[in-house]
């Protein structure tokens, strides 16, 4: 399945972000994951979007969000 320019901004143990990465994996869903610890440019991005703290995931087109939000992430499947 195409990953429809999903994006989740993660950083290392963090929870929050693995049951994300999980509940898309669970979906057959592929999505990009960048870094926020490996990138300042990742990290720069999501302060953009508004957030202090991830996953955040961005979709082209429509609202990021953030938190393990399964509601929110139905919508993408």
């Amino acid at each position: 399945m195409d990953h429809n320019g999903i994006i989740i901004y993660s950083k290392p143990n963090c929870m929050q972000c693995n049951f994300t990465k999980k509940y898309l994996d669970d979906k057959g869903v592929n999505y990009t994951i960048k870094d926020i610890f490996e990138s300042e440019v990742a990290l720069e991005e999501v302060k953009q979007l508004g957030f202090t703290s991830v996953p955040v995931i961005s979709v082209e087109g429509k609202e990021a969000f953030n938190g393990f939000r399964p509601d929110l992430l139905d919508l993408l499947v």
